[in-house]
């Protein structure tokens, strides 16, 4: 597979993201190949292509299907997997958000109420205590939103997120957004 010097731009850059979220940049690098490949690509292609072991990829490619970015399937004559990343983006975007919500915002959410139990019981200052209190509030807060529009269908989803800050129209007291 030939890389030409956008592709491989756009496969550097989402392992360099990768390894900002605190994924592993090969891992995030085959991602990215795969979700620009026109076609399923093996294993084997893939670290052909990316010059990888191919027990790396291997690795990457377990953890990637493990999140559910990633799917495999086989072809006729080929006993050989052959992979391709989510292919619709807002399913991508919906899939990572999720997995992160459930790694790192809910094990927040959960120290934070043992924490607050735990400082009512160890007489915590009360400014202290109100403070943990706020941030667990906002915390929920967020995360209820998040659960309702996850509800919606998909098309509502899409307009909330074209409407952006114009919503503030439709709320009594609010100022009117700026303009786009």
């Amino acid at each position: 597979m030939h890389l030409t010097p956008a592709m491989q731009s756009f496969i550097l850059h989402w392992g360099d993201m990768g390894a900002k979220w605190g994924v592993n940049r090969s891992q995030a690098q085959i991602h990215a190949l795969l979700h620009i490949s026109a076609r399923p690509l093996t294993a084997e292609k893939i670290a052909e292509t990316l010059s990888l072991a191919r027990s790396n990829v291997s690795t990457a490619l377990k953890e990637l299907k493990d999140w559910g970015l990633v799917q495999s399937s086989r072809q006729l004559g080929d006993r050989r997997d052959h992979f391709t990343s989510v292919r619709d983006m807002f399913d991508l975007v919906t899939v990572v958000v999720e997995g992160r919500r459930e790694r790192e915002y809910l094990p927040t959410l959960q120290a934070l109420e043992h924490v607050q139990a735990e400082a009512r019981a160890d007489h915590t200052p009360p400014e202290v205590l109100a403070r943990m209190q706020d941030t667990l509030d906002v915390m929920q807060m967020f995360d209820k939103w998040y659960l309702q529009v996850t509800r919606l269908p998909r098309s509502a989803q899409i307009n909330l997120l074209k409407l952006g800050a114009k919503v503030a129209r439709f709320l009594p007291g609010a100022k009117s957004s700026p303009p786009d």
